[in-house]
C-alpha cells in the first residue's frame, strides 16, 4: 500500500487542489495514493485553466453548429467553411496573467501559443489580431506609470513574435478602465487557411503507433503556469515570473514550416498533431488520448532537454513553447523526423500508443506514474459554484443621463474625441506589420473591421474584436449579446456576411458569488445572441481569477466575428471617400446613455441600464448594408457605437482627412453622443444612389435620415464643430504622447 506524501496538505495548496479532489484521486487510482509526478498531472488538468470546472456548466449550450461549421470547439481551433473548397481555422486565447507578471514575454507566447493553436491544424496563419484591456494610463500616479509600462511590454511583445513569424497583425481592440490597474487583459487571435478536406486533429490511436516530440528543447520555463493561471494575484504573485513562458519566434516560424511541409508531402503519416500549450506535455498527451480511448506509454529520458537535472516532474508540467507532440504511423518515423532535422529542430520518438487506456511514464526504465487517462480528461470536477446578483447593480441602475449637471455639446464633444478609448493607436498597431504576405485590404486604423483577401477563391475575409466591458459591467447578459451583435456589425460594415464567433470570457474569482452570477449571465447573453444572429461559436477560452487583492476585473467577454465577402474587391471603407458624397443614418437614435462613454469621461462613473435587444432590426441593418454594396450602392459605411453619432463621424472625419457638415434632428441636444444600437452611417456618391438605398432601408423597415455632406475643412454636426487640422491633431497624436509621457 503507498504512503501519502509527505506534507500532503502543503503539497496539495501549493498545486490548488481540495481535500475533496485529493479523495476523488484515491478513487481514481483505486485506493493508491499518488507520487508527485502523479498529483502534478492532477493538478494542471483539474486546474481552471485546462477544466473549465467552474464554467463547464455554462458553456455546454453554446450554439456550435451551421452549415458551413466544419470543426466547432474542443479541438485546438474552429473551422468554417469559406467557399471553394477553402476553410478558414480561428481561435481566440487568454495570455492575462503571464502578460501582467512579465508583459513582453507573456503578451508574446500568447501570440506563439494561439498561432501554434491555428497551423496545428494544417493552416497556414494568415492574420492576427489581439484585444487588450488596461487601466488608467493618463495619470502622474504610480499606477498609472505601471500602466504605460505594461502598455509598452505588451506591445513590443506581441509585434515582435508576430513580425518574426511573418503573420500580419490585422486589427484589434484597445480600450482602458481602471478596473484593469490590477489585472491587464492580453487576448491573442489568429486565423488560418487550409483546404477543407486536408484539417488534422489533435488525436492519438492506432496500437503500435509511434509519440513523437518535435519543436524547442524542454526547460523549466512556464512550469506550472496553467496552475499560476488559475489562481487570483496577490502582492506575492510578483515572485511568479519563472511561470512565465520564454517564447522564440524564430523556431516557431521554422515549426510552422516544417508542420505544414509535413502535412503536404507525408500527411498520411500523421495520425494527430497536438500543440503543446497550457500544461505542456501533459494536457497534450492526456487530450490526444482522451479522444480515442486510446493508452498511452513515454520514456521521458527521451525527451530532448535544455536544462541539466530535469525531473520526470518538470518534463510533463514545463510549458517551453515552440513544441508539439505528434502521433505517427509506426514504420513512418524516419520520414518525419527527416523533415524535422531538415529544419534544425529537435525531434525524437518518445513513446507509443496502447490499448491500455492509461498513462504509463517511465524514466530510465523507471515507471513513474502509471494512471487512467479517461477519469482524469472526463472526470474534473464541474462545479456548480454560488451566484448571486451584484448588490452594485441596485446602486447604478437608476442613473440616467438626468442624474448629472448639463455640458455643453462642444465641451462634451472635446472630451469624448480626446478619450483614450476613442482616439487613433497608431503608436500601437504602426509597431505591427500588418501588410506582409500582401493580402490585407482593410487595415488597422480604417475603422470597424479589417480584412484579408483569399487569393484561392476570389473571396475575402473580414473579421472584428469586440467588447464594451462598460456595458457588461451594468447588464453582464446584454453586454455579452451586444459584443457579438456589434463585432457582426462591424463585419457587415465591411460589406462581408457574418458567420461565426471564437470567444475570450474574462472575468473575476469564481469564488465570488456575483463574479459568478456576471459570468452565468454572460454566457446566457452570448448564447442568445449567437442564435438569434446566427453565428454559431467554434472555439473560445475562458479566462477567470483575474483579480488582484480581492478587485475583479470588469466583466469581459471579448468576441471576434469572422465573416465572408464574396467579392475581394467589394470591400467597403468606414471613412469619407469623396467631398460632396451623402451622409444616410440608418437606425433610430434614442437617448440611450447606459455604460456611455459620455457618463464615463465627463462624470467618471459606469451606471444606467440597457434597454431590450432588437435582433431582427439589427440583422436587417446587415443585410442593407451587404446587399446596398453588392449592387455597388456605397461608398463607405460606419457602425455607430462607443460615443454615438458624433464621435463615429468625427473618426469618418480624421481618418479620411475631409470634413463635414451634418445635422440631425433630436428629441435632446445631447443625444448626438446616445448609444442606441443597430445604427450605421452610409457614404453615398449620387442622388440616385441616395434614393435606392433609403428604398432598400424603408423595404426593411429601417429609419433613415439624410444628415449630411462630406466636404470641406471643418468637422461640424448640430452644434458642434472642429477644424480637421484640429480634429486629426487630437486623433492621431494623444496617444501617443500619453503613452510616452515617461520617457
Amino acid at each position: 500500500m503507498s504512503k501519502p506524501l509527505e506534507n500532503l496538505d502543503e503539497v496539495l495548496k501549493s498545486h490548488k487542489l481540495s481535500r475533496l479532489e485529493y479523495e476523488h484521486i484515491l478513487e481514481i487510482l483505486d485506493g493508491r495514493h499518488p507520487n508527485i509526478v502523479e498529483l502534478g498531472i492532477f493538478s494542471a488538468m483539474w486546474s481552471e485553466h485546462c477544466s473549465y470546472k467552474s464554467s463547464k456548466k455554462y458553456l455546454n449550450g453554446f450554439p456550435t453548429k451551421a452549415p458551413w461549421v466544419i470543426q466547432g470547439p474542443g479541438e485546438n481551433a474552429g473551422v468554417i467553411d469559406i467557399g471553394d473548397g477553402m476553410a478558414a481555422v480561428f481561435k481566440m486565447e487568454s495570455h492575462n496573467h503571464p502578460s501582467f507578471i512579465e508583459p513582453y514575454q507573456g503578451a508574446a507566447t500568447g501570440v506563439g501559443g494561439i498561432l501554434r493553436d491555428v497551423f496545428t491544424m494544417g493552416a497556414r496563419p494568415v492574420a492576427n489580431m489581439n484585444a487588450l484591456r488596461f487601466g488608467n494610463i493618463t495619470n502622474s500616479d504610480k499606477t498609472a506609470k505601471y500602466q504605460r509600462h505594461l502598455v509598452k511590454g505588451v506591445v513590443e511583445g506581441i509585434g515582435d513574435y508576430g513580425n518574426c513569424m511573418g503573420v500580419p497583425t490585422i486589427g484589434g481592440e484597445v480600450s482602458f478602465d481602471e478596473s484593469y490597474n490590477g489585472n491587464i487583459l492580453v487576448n491573442a487571435f489568429a486565423l488560418g487557411l487550409v483546404k477543407s478536406d486536408e484539417i488534422f486533429l489533435g488525436i492519438a490511436e492506432g496500437i503500435g503507433n509511434s509519440v513523437m516530440y518535435v519543436g524547442s528543447k524542454t526547460g523549466r520555463d512556464g512550469l506550472g503556469g496553467a496552475v499560476m493561471s488559475s489562481d487570483s494575484f496577490t502582492e506575492e504573485s510578483k515572485s511568479l515570473r519563472p511561470t512565465v513562458q520564454v517564447g522564440d519566434p524564430f523556431t516557431e516560424k521554422l515549426l510552422l514550416e516544417a508542420c505544414l511541409e509535413l502535412f503536404q508531402t507525408k500527411k498520411d503519416a500523421v495520425v494527430g498533431i497536438q500543440d503543446m500549450g497550457a500544461a505542456g506535455l501533459t494536457s497534450s498527451s492526456f487530450e490526444m488520448a482522451g479522444k480515442s480511448g486510446a493508452g498511452i506509454r513515454m520514456d521521458l529520458d527521451k525527451v530532448p532537454a535544455r536544462e541539466e537535472g530535469m525531473t520526470p516532474y518538470e518534463f510533463m508540467l514545463s510549458e517551453s513553447q515552440e513544441r508539439m507532440l505528434i502521433c505517427a504511423k509506426k514504420g513512418r518515423e524516419q520520414e518525419i523526423i527527416d523533415i524535422f532535422e531538415k529544419w534544425d529542430l529537435d525531434v525524437a520518438t518518445i513513446g507509443e500508443v496502447t490499448d491500455s487506456g492509461r498513462m504509463e511514464l517511465f524514466w530510465h526504465g523507471e515507471r513513474v506514474c502509471d494512471m487512467p487517462i479517461a477519469p482524469v480528461s472526463e472526470e474534473a470536477p464541474i462545479l456548480d459554484r454560488p451566484t448571486i446578483r451584484p448588490k452594485y447593480l441596485d446602486e447604478i441602475k437608476d442613473k440616467t443621463i438626468d442624474s448629472y449637471p448639463k455640458v455643453n455639446n462642444q465641451e462634451a464633444f472635446e472630451k469624448l474625441i480626446s478619450s483614450m478609448e476613442v482616439v487613433d493607436k497608431a503608436w500601437i498597431y504602426e509597431q505591427y506589420d500588418s501588410m506582409v504576405q500582401t493580402n490585407t485590404t482593410k487595415h488597422p486604423g480604417s475603422l470597424d473591421a479589417s480584412s484579408i483577401r483569399v487569393k484561392e477563391n476570389g473571396r475575402a475575409l473580414a473579421m472584428s474584436s469586440d467588447c464594451n466591458p462598460r456595458y457588461c459591467y451594468i447588464d453582464p447578459k446584454k453586454g455579452a449579446s451586444l459584443a457579438v451583435m456589434e463585432s457582426g456589425r462591424n463585419v457587415a460594415m465591411s460589406g462581408a456576411r457574418p458567420l461565426s464567433i471564437t470567444d475570450c470570457l474574462n472575468f473575476g474569482n469564481p469564488e465570488n458569488p456575483e463574479v459568478m452570477w456576471q459570468f452565468a449571465e454572460a454566457c446566457d447573453g452570448i448564447k442568445e445572441a449567437c442564435e438569434k444572429l446566427d453565428t454559431p461559436v467554434v472555439s473560445g477560452n475562458v479566462s477567470l481569477y483575474n483579480e488582484t487583492e480581492g478587485v475583479s476585473v470588469f466583466p469581459t467577454p471579448a468576441i471576434a466575428m469572422v465573416g465572408v465577402n464574396d467579392n475581394q474587391r467589394a470591400v467597403l471603407p468606414s471613412s469619407f471617400q469623396q467631398e460632396e458624397n451623402h451622409l444616410l443614418l440608418i437606425g433610430e437614435t434614442g437617448v440611450e446613455f447606459g455604460g456611455s462613454l459620455y457618463i464615463k469621461e465627463l462624470f467618471g462613473e459606469t451606471v444606467g441600464k440597457i434597454v431590450d435587444i432588437d435582433y431582427e432590426k439589427e440583422l436587417k441593418l446587415w443585410d442593407l448594408v451587404i446587399e446596398a454594396n453588392k449592387k455597388g450602392l456605397l461608398c463607405s459605411a460606419k457602425d455607430v457605437s462607443s460615443g454615438g453619432l458624433a464621435i463615429a463621424l468625427a473618426k469618418m472625419s480624421a481618418v479620411s482627412g475631409l470634413g463635414v457638415v451634418a445635422g440631425v434632428r433630436l428629441q435632446d441636444k445631447r443625444a448626438i453622443f446616445d448609444e442606441s444600437q443597430s445604427r450605421a452611417i452610409l457614404e453615398v456618391n449620387s442622388k440616385e444612389n441616395l434614393e435606392s438605398v433609403v428604398d432598400m432601408a424603408k423595404g426593411l423597415g429601417l429609419k433613415t435620415d439624410i444628415i449630411g455632406k462630406v466636404g470641406g475643412d471643418t468637422f461640424k454636426l448640430n452644434n458642434i464643430e472642429m477644424s480637421v487640422d484640429r480634429l486629426q491633431s487630437i486623433y492621431f497624436d494623444s496617444f501617443k504622447e500619453v503613452v510616452e509621457q515617461d520617457i
